[in-house]
């Protein structure tokens, strides 16, 4: 069942540019893993390197609005887990871990007072951000162990009435689709092969030589954030006529996560 609740909105001209971030908990070492061994994650350098992310845009002028602090929740940073942003309608998921499930939550207020619709994937539905690639006007949606198939069906049906195509691909290799691949400005899926099941499934696919290099965040149209571990993949981009701006994500790499889950962006 989807649920969603209607609201006014702005028109597309007066929606700023703005990055949705929280802070990292202090118990982010004890987040949730499936396919990385855990490793010693310093929480102290975890909250310079989240306030250097987040700096990154604030110097290109998006406007940076801070979720209430989590403490109790070691994954609540990831926080493009929470909800999705498709044009004018947000939708709040219902993460397949059960530990980040109280996210949610202090996620609902802040999409409400974007002046979007907002709509919900409800039970027995899963489905997580970090699984949801958009390129175009399709929407890939990665089947993991977070985003389950009544999960896919309930978005899809949210999004067809509105003119995406939903499209589902297998993700047994990473924690998340996008922790495998994501999309260059051009439409470009691009990805590490050894974490991607199946390239054929996308239109366009380039494969880049690090497994940091999977994740890009489109800043415009030619200009793209990478994680400061992937260098070989920055010059990849590079020569492919991109600016690329790098940042350091180290401690939330040992946790799964990569640029893309630290935000959401609303346009």
């Amino acid at each position: 069942m989807v649920t969603a609740q209607p609201a006014a909105r702005p028109a597309p001209e007066e929606l700023p540019r703005t990055l949705l971030v929280r802070p990292p908990s202090p118990a982010l070492a004890d987040g949730e893993l499936t396919h990385l061994e855990r490793v010693p994650v310093d929480a102290d350098l975890a909250a310079r390197q989240w306030a250097r992310y987040a700096d990154v845009f604030r110097d290109l002028g998006w406007a940076v609005r801070e979720l209430p602090a989590a403490d109790e929740h070691p994954d609540g940073v990831f926080v493009e887990d929470t909800v999705v942003v498709f044009d004018d309608l947000m939708v709040l998921t219902r993460p397949g871990a059960l530990s980040r499930r109280g996210e949610i939550e202090s996620m609902r207020p802040v999409a409400e007072a974007t002046g979007r619709e907002v709509a919900e994937i409800t039970e027995p539905g899963t489905l997580e951000g970090g699984d949801i690639l958009k390129v175009g006007r399709t929407v890939y949606v990665g089947r993991t162990a977070r985003t389950n198939a009544e999960g896919a069906a309930q978005l899809r049906a949210l999004l067809e009435p509105r003119g995406w195509r939903v499209v589902e691909v297998p993700v047994t290799r990473a924690l998340h689709l996008k922790s495998a691949v994501t999309a260059l400005p051009d439409g470009t899926v691009i990805g590490h092969v050894p974490l991607v099941d199946d390239p054929s499934r996308f239109e366009s696919f380039l494969a880049v030589p690090e497994a940091e290099g999977t994740a890009v965040v489109v800043l415009d149209e030619t200009t793209v954030l990478l994680s400061e571990s992937a260098p070989a993949t920055a010059e990849l981009l590079r020569g492919r006529g991109l600016t690329v701006l790098t940042t350091p994500v180290t401690e939330f790499e040992k946790l799964e996560g990569c640029v893309t889950c630290l935000s959401v962006r609303v346009r």
